[in-house]
């Protein structure tokens, strides 16, 4: 059974710094899609940040870029989320979520919760001003 088990979530202030990781114990597909939520208390989830297969190609919300980067180490199973310059705006549960390849590609579908069927437990940030 896969399992998605995020990491790295804290406290910080303004302008701080996290790296948040999420563990896979296997990928579901040959190729997989692994995307970054996040959930504020009273808003609806959104998607963060996307990266394809081989890491070659990643997508950023535009409230995150040029602050967040995606990435992964498939000889771990691993997606990493760096977050720098972080707003009190970016407090949330964050986490990750597996799709088919085709689902990074896409913009309209990439972002839909619905299109992910394998999920973490999530990991919380906090950042204070």
């Amino acid at each position: 059974q896969v399992q998605l088990v995020e990491s790295g979530g804290g406290s910080v202030q303004s302008g701080g710094s996290l790296r948040l990781s999420c563990a896979a114990s296997e990928y579901p597909y040959s190729s997989t899609c692994m995307g970054w939520f996040r959930q504020a208390p009273g808003k609806e989830r959104e998607g963060v940040a996307f990266i394809t297969t081989g890491g070659t190609y990643t997508y950023l919300t535009d409230s995150v870029k040029g602050r967040f980067t995606i990435s992964r180490d498939n000889a771990k199973k691993t997606v990493y989320l760096q977050m720098n310059s972080l707003k009190p705006e970016d407090t949330a549960m964050y986490s990750c979520a597996a799709a088919p390849p085709s689902i990074c590609i896409f913009a309209t579908m990439r972002g839909r919760e619905y299109e992910y069927k394998y999920w973490g437990q999530g990991t919380q940030v906090t950042v204070s001003s």
